[in-house]
């Protein structure tokens, strides 16, 4: 067992020796992101723009030339969330990735939104390893031999292992097929960490695509795991207090205590390349940290020179989908806002879900708080700002639901996770144990009755967990994709000046 590391002033002392000597000390510097979601170009927040794969070329470029040995990892989730993803379905990020020079990437839930076919294409062009301790391919010839549980870096001589981790939800919220499944997460990690420390390598990484709440259950229960690299949360750690920006959610790092007392550091850097994680790491001559400092998020803005290769590259990219990009489709007096229950990027959704297929006598439509991937500023809508807050290409489903059905579907969202959000017109209270209140077209819920529902494809066919929908009989799939329900309704409203309006309430 390793000795119990104090993060007090950011100076670590080991009090325990190692049982694993290393040959020498040796400093690394950490370079990082998670969730980049193909934003390859900047986004616009409160008028101002960050991200970018040009700027962050820039900064891993300065940071190798400045920076002690230095280590870029990415935790996972590169695929969807842009029309380059659309287009090239992560070619374009993984072109520039390889330039970059990253060393290893997390395999993140939205590798799967395509089926395995694309990641292994992906994995198959890709100049780093793809790694997750917990996903079990072997079922899965074009992805069996491509995903690896962890790699092992030379740095300065020394042996740096990194053990990948995804998320456990992952066959609920991903299209991974019935030839990918789950081994249990806890056991796979320490398996692959024992399996590292038995080879003799004492520092070791997990890069986690689980999220900020599980990566700190996991260190608790862990041992050997020096630091945890993270994302799928998209919790930002140490981001400035800026216009538009979310608070931090805890400092960076964020301590956890691991299964023998030590301390272990959990990073993340929020997402889509708004921030570049940035820390420094001194191991001692027995593999222990014994100092951790330069440990700061690096704001990705403006005044961030692009890189001259990488923004070639991004035009060149650009050009096939530009004038489709740019089109506008109409405007909106106020900012659509993503985040939260009273989310009017949801609003948006659902309003144009129910618009869509009323004609077909549907009379409530709900989409899943998940899918909503971003908001939109004041001003013109552009159609890559449409695809950018819901970029998964669902198709309308019409489901014949029962209301006491409906209501299990509701509860289910609100207690386990894939909260649906609903309509103009409908409406319901959240609690710890379920939902009241709830308005079905301005009028109560019967749960005898039965109601023709609108659901995307995705919580239709039981993502996020959602059996009961995925159980009901009766439904049809319109063909209409969101997106387009999106345009449609954005045409014929603009322009738009939506407001919260609370209804899901609690």
């Amino acid at each position: 067992m390793r000795g119990k590391l104090f993060f007090g002033s950011l100076l670590l002392l080991a009090s325990v020796p190692s049982l694993v000597l290393a040959d020498r000390p040796v400093t690394i510097t950490f370079l990082h992101n998670n969730d980049l979601h193909a934003h390859i170009e900047p986004v616009t927040i409160a008028r101002k723009k960050y991200g970018g794969y040009a700027r962050i070329a820039t900064l891993i470029k300065q940071y190798r030339a400045s920076d002690p040995n230095p280590v870029f990892l990415n935790a996972g989730d590169v695929f969807q969330g842009t029309l380059y993803f659309n287009v090239y379905e992560g070619l374009a990020d993984l072109s520039i990735l390889n330039y970059m020079g990253v060393q290893a990437m997390a395999v993140g839930n939205h590798e799967f939104d395509r089926g395995p076919l694309p990641l292994a294409t992906f994995g198959k062009n890709a100049t780093f390893p793809l790694i997750s301790s917990n996903i079990n391919l072997d079922a899965e010839p074009s992805l069996k031999d491509l995903v690896k549980k962890s790699t092992v870096i030379d740095v300065a001589g020394e042996k740096l292992g990194i053990v990948g981790a995804t998320t456990d939800s992952l066959l609920t919220i991903a299209v991974t097929g019935p030839t990918v499944t789950l081994n249990p997460l806890l056991n796979s990690i320490q398996k692959e960490v024992d399996a590292l420390t038995s080879k003799g390598i004492s520092k070791i990484v997990l890069l986690s695509h689980c999220g900020m709440e599980e990566d700190l259950a996991l260190a608790k229960q862990l041992r050997n795991v020096d630091l945890i690299i993270g994302g799928h949360s998209h919790t930002p750690l140490g981001t400035p207090d800026l216009p538009g920006w979310p608070k931090a959610r805890g400092p960076f790092p964020t301590i956890a205590k691991d299964a023998t007392g030590r301390d272990v550091p959990v990073f993340q850097t929020w997402e889509w390349g708004k921030v570049l994680g940035r820390f420094k790491v001194d191991f001692d001559e027995k593999g222990q940290i014994v100092r951790l400092y330069d440990n700061a998020p690096i704001v990705v803005d403006e005044s961030i020179a692009e890189d001259p290769t990488v923004r070639s590259m991004v035009e060149a990219l650009r050009r096939p989908i530009a004038e489709l990009q740019d089109k506008a489709v109409g405007e909106t007096k106020s900012e659509i806002l993503r985040s939260g229950k009273d989310s009017t990027a949801a609003q948006l959704i659902a309003d144009a879900m129910l618009l869509a297929t009323e004609k077909q006598g549907v009379v409530a439509a709900f989409t899943n708080g998940g899918g909503v991937r971003s908001g939109i500023d004041a001003g013109v809508i552009t159609y890559g700002e449409v695809i950018s807050v819901t970029p998964f290409s669902n198709t309308l489903v019409i489901l014949d639901i029962t209301g006491e059905q409906l209501l299990a579907a509701l509860k289910h969202g609100v207690t386990e996770g894939g909260t649906l959000l609903p309509s103009v017109g409908t409406s319901y209270r959240r609690g710890s144990g379920g939902v009241s209140e709830v308005v079905i077209a301005g009028k109560p819920i019967d749960p005898k009755a039965t109601y023709n529902i609108c659901f995307n494809s995705f919580t239709a066919g039981g993502g996020d967990g959602h059996e009961v929908l995925k159980g009901i009989a009766k439904r049809t799939d319109t063909g209409i994709v969101d997106i387009e329900a999106m345009i449609e309704f954005i045409k014929a409203k603009s322009p738009l000046d939506l407001k919260p309006e609370n209804r899901v309430k609690g």
